[in-house]
């Protein structure tokens, strides 16, 4: 099947790296142009021109800290400037940040919700006036797998992500009659950035391929998800070959969440 994002503009959170650059490839090599967002400005244009090189599509890189709105509003204003449209949008900016709920402080639990939900609903605000206009739009919302199934010690991210998946049906209920899709994808155990950190973390004398498979080995699959895959879902679901799938949170882990 051949999956088509020619003459669309996605613009990606996160996109320096891990999940959002790969689906910035992805997107890239299925013909789009790509706006990347990140807040480290080196990193986030060299995640560009790399994209750019290997695809031969237009890729501009952006600093932006999504956890401020002004900074979301600067960022949009400047992708519109430069690619005159936003078609698709993956808020994937977040990390996780889990702990036990007494020690969690206020100032902790409003910094989750304005990167992972807030920013979300702001980025989505901006965007999807002119895609109903232009009846056609796509709205990627990255969660986790905590969002259908917290477990003690994992707020806020459970209780953040959670949050999104709400917001991801309402959206997909107020886009539906203009042709705007909107979908999450709940992620699982994933080789990114993250397991890169916590092997840099542990101190281990392993090597990061022993590290990654022995962190795999008590998964369903025994292995670690890969990027490519996340973000070769991604690339259907925002393309004409899925349009008719709104309103899902689908899992992306390879078994580990007990809920559907």
């Amino acid at each position: 099947m051949q999956i088509s994002l020619s003459g669309r503009t996605a613009l990606i959170t996160g996109g320096s790296k891990g999940l959002g650059y790969a689906m910035g490839q992805k997107f890239a090599q299925a013909g789009a142009e790509i706006a990347l967002a990140a807040r480290t400005e080196a990193e986030v244009l060299a995640a560009a021109e790399t994209i750019g090189f290997r695809s031969d599509q237009r890729v501009v890189g952006y600093v932006c800290d999504v956890a401020e709105s002004d900074s979301i509003e600067s960022l949009y204003r400047a992708v519109i400037e430069d690619f005159g449209k936003v078609d698709i949008l993956v808020n994937n900016a977040g990390f996780a940040k889990a702990g036990a709920f007494e020690s969690i402080t206020d100032a902790e639990w409003q910094y989750d919700f304005d990167l992972k939900l807030m920013a979300a609903v702001r980025l989505s605000r901006l965007a999807l006036p002119s895609m109903k206009e232009r009846r056609w739009g796509r709205i990627i919302n990255m969660l986790n797998t905590l969002a259908k199934t917290p477990a003690k010690g994992s707020a806020p991210t459970s209780v953040t992500r959670a949050a999104g998946m709400a917001l991801t049906k309402v959206l997909a209920g107020e886009g539906a009659a203009f042709n705007v899709l909107v979908n999450a994808l709940n992620i699982g155990r994933i080789e990114s950035d993250q397991i890169i950190r916590a092997h840099q973390a542990s101190g281990s004398n392993v090597s990061l391929a022993e590290f990654i498979t022995a962190a795999g080995q008590s998964l369903p699959m025994g292995r670690l998800g890969y990027a490519d895959e996340c973000a070769s879902l991604a690339c259907l679901l925002c393309s004409d070959a899925g349009g008719y799938i709104s309103g899902t949170a689908i899992n992306v882990d390879g078994n580990l969440s007990p809920a559907l």
